[in-house]
This record gives C-alpha cells, structure tokens and sequence, in this order.
C-alpha cells in the first residue's frame, strides 16, 4: 500500500500548545525538489508575509489512502523556544 505524504503546520502563541493551522498533501513528482525552505514558501503564500514565520513549524506525515489515518514521519525544522 502506497501511502500519501503531507506536512501539518502549526503555529505557537506564546506559551501555549502550538495550534494546527493547515495541511498540504505533497505533491511534487520530482522529490529532490522537496526541501524545508520550499514547503515553508507555501505557507508564506498562505498567511501573506505579514505573519511571523518565527513560530510556525511542520511535521511530515504520511497519510493512509484507505483509512485516512495519519501518522507522524519525520519530525522538520522546528524548535520554536530555540528561536524565539
């Protein structure tokens, strides 16, 4: 069963727990394309420049076809205290 790549991105505010803002399925054929600075351009274009991309991460997941489970992959770029 071939399983489906995506990214959750998520936002912290302060102190709080970070806050699920979107996810973006992969779609890209040509993998070596795929980089941390090319799925953070996406969210760039999605909140506008305006937003502090300081506290917005991902995490790459993959994504069931036939259940539509989602499961962490790969944990990316993302301390959020450390760059604050």
């Amino acid at each position: 069963m071939e399983y489906m790549l995506a990214y959750e991105f998520y936002y912290q505010n302060n102190d709080t727990t970070p806050q699920l803002i979107g996810i973006l399925p992969e779609r890209r054929k040509d993998l070596q394309r795929i980089t941390s600075e090319s799925i953070m351009n996406w969210v760039k274009t999605f909140l506008g420049d305006e937003e502090d991309m300081g506290r917005i991460s991902f995490v790459e997941v993959s994504i069931n076809p036939q259940t539509g489970e989602i499961s962490e992959a790969q944990q990316n770029v993302t301390d959020l205290k450390k760059k604050r």
